[in-house]
């Protein structure tokens, strides 16, 4: 699976777990890439097919979403 194929339903399945294991599971369903956000970290608008982007706090994935 590609991650434009991964999108959807796989691009928010990762909330709750640790941003390593998330990481991993990313790249076993194929992402080109994975953006890491923090609390109050500016992040651009752009769009991006297969790249998936994690909200992070304290190490915990808070949310997950594709672009």
């Amino acid at each position: 699976m590609t991650g434009s194929d991964a999108a959807g339903e796989d691009a928010e399945g990762y909330a709750g777990l640790r941003i390593e294991r998330a990481r991993e599971l990313a790249r076993r369903h194929g992402w080109a890439s994975v953006r890491v956000l923090e609390p109050g970290q500016l992040i651009t608008m752009e769009y991006r097919e297969g790249r998936l982007n994690l909200a992070v706090r304290d190490g915990v994935v808070e949310r997950s979403w594709e672009g």
